[in-house]
């Protein structure tokens, strides 16, 4: 069986405050686009003794035993019981950049594994499990547009706001740690909602939605600053960083001239 986990975006991402739990609450929305990894796995003809793991494309900088996706599978068979499996992860989704790329390949797999061995484990349960492998991996388990709050886990459905919309998706190669940039991000309560500011027109979004995690990002690696600035004089209509970084996405009412600077770093680039 083979499937492709999307990436998503972050359309603003505010800090909320530090919880007892050692986490943060967020707001944020997540967005899906078309960047995919690969996800395969079969059933060998003669039976393994464990599940293995085989990851080819980007390089994730870690061993496949750390992976996220052998992760998933340890957490089902603490209560089921299947063959073991031969599994290939070809990432295209770049590591460390926001784009949810670990977490999205992580909720794939648990779907796809529900689904083949007929585990009856209903969304719910499925997102319950997600959670403890990452805070933004039950989005990825139905992938809609949602407005995330809690750790980025309560999900409220929302319109799919970008439709029609063109975005450039540029990642210049570098790596942010999401636990050292929440370490030096500052709290606070939006006055507004995101929800609320989604539903204005694209256009107005640059000077209400931000990300709390920019100026940290932008202090340590100012290539990122610099490629926000390129694509607004690329005449996006909205820029802005995903996530923790480091990926920055463009909107435009259609494909622009990406100047090479910019095009150097283009990953994804589409019709949302």
């Amino acid at each position: 069986m083979v499937v492709f986990p999307i990436s998503k975006i972050n359309i603003g991402l505010r800090i909320t405050g530090k919880r007892s739990d050692g986490y943060h609450n967020i707001e944020t929305i997540f967005y899906p686009v078309g960047l995919c990894d690969a996800l395969e796995f079969v059933v060998p003809d003669q039976p393994v003794n464990k599940d293995i793991l085989r990851v080819t494309g980007i390089e994730t900088g870690s061993e496949p035993d750390n992976n996220l996706v052998l992760k998933s599978l340890q957490k089902l068979r603490e209560k089921y019981s299947f063959p073991f499996l031969k599994i290939h992860l070809h990432k295209a989704i770049p590591v460390g950049a926001g784009l949810g790329g670990g977490s999205s390949d992580a909720a794939c797999f648990l779907k796809i594994v529900t689904k083949y061995f007929g585990l009856n484990i209903d969304i719910n349960n499925l997102k319950a499990m997600a959670l403890e492998l990452g805070s933004d991996c039950p989005f990825f388990i139905e992938g809609a547009p949602s407005l995330a709050t809690g750790r980025g886990e309560i999900f409220e459905p929302i319109k799919k706001v970008l439709s029609g919309y063109y975005l450039v998706l540029i990642n210049p190669g570098v790596s942010i740690n999401t636990g050292e940039a929440y370490q030096n991000c500052r709290t606070g309560i939006p006055s507004t909602s995101l929800g609320d500011l989604a539903e204005l027109p694209v256009v107005e979004w640059r000077e209400l939605i931000m990300n709390d995690f920019e100026e940290f990002a932008f202090s340590k690696h100012p290539i990122i600053s610099d490629i926000k600035d390129e694509l607004y004089r690329a005449n996006a209509l909205f820029s802005l960083m995903s996530g923790s970084g480091s990926s920055v996405y463009g909107i435009f009412k259609k494909k622009p001239a990406l100047p090479q600077k910019l095009r150097e770093f283009a990953i994804w680039e589409g019709i949302l």
